[in-house]
């Protein structure tokens, strides 16, 4: 029996997850899919391509669910003109949310303004749309990660995001402490890539995250649900 399913509800944890689809065969089924899941589980979001956008949106309408896109994705070295004409087009679709991915290039140069101007640019861009900087801490350094919460902060995001999922590494308890550290009251965590089962999310969620990404969602809510069951069963066993 899984020790950690007691622990939260699945309406709970259905709050925390944005149920991701960000493969490049994506198909409009897929989207059907995905969107489907996230009404039927009341996840808090979808996260899924800019080109699916439109699509996601009208699915969605009015269901509670946001829809979440991505820009400069996955490696994040677009020039900042391009990341704003992508979060204008997005939030023209109708996104709620846009996950931005920082110039890693240019924070690892130590040109830290540049890196400003960057997520500057998409933040006055998304307007009332929440942006989230992904810092693909796989390849951060410690002092890196916190300069990169910094320049988000600094920025006006919503919220930091430890990776695309796409790198040499996910999300850790480590990196979600310390970004949470790095950042004040009112900026969240959001923990993705790397998170297929209920103890890496619950663990996550422990450490501080207030959003997880994953193409785990529904999977993860069974766990929770098996759980349930075999702790009935366990009862009346006694």
């Amino acid at each position: 029996m899984n020790p950690y399913h007691h622990r939260i509800s699945r309406e709970e944890l259905a709050r925390f997850i944005e149920h991701t689809l960000l493969r490049p065969d994506v198909k409009d089924s897929d989207i059907e899919r995905v969107c489907e899941e996230a009404v039927r589980f009341n996840f808090v979001a979808v996260c899924i391509p800019p080109f699916c956008t439109s699509l996601a949106s009208e699915i969605l309408k009015h269901s509670g669910v946001k829809v979440c896109t991505v820009i400069g994705f996955p490696f994040g070295y677009n020039f900042p003109e391009s990341k704003s004409f992508e979060a204008v087009q997005a939030v023209g679709n109708g996104a709620d949310e846009l996950d931005m991915v920082i110039n890693i290039s240019a924070l690892k140069s130590g040109d830290f303004a540049f890196v400003c101007r960057d997520i500057e640019g998409v933040v006055s861009a998304a307007k009332e749309s929440k942006v989230k900087v992904i810092i693909e801490t796989c390849y951060l350094s410690r002092k890196e990660k916190i300069k990169a919460c910094e320049c988000a902060v600094k920025s006006g995001a919503a919220f930091v995001k430890t990776s695309t999922g796409l790198g040499t590494g996910g999300a850790s308890v480590e990196d979600v402490r310390l970004m949470c550290k790095a950042v004040p009251d009112g900026v969240g965590v959001k923990a993705a890539g790397g998170v297929r089962d209920l103890k890496t999310a619950l663990a996550l969620i422990d450490a501080g995250a207030k959003r997880i990404g994953t193409s785990a969602g529904v999977e993860l809510i069974s766990e929770i649900q098996e759980g349930k069951k075999a702790e009935a069963n366990e009862g009346l066993s006694d």
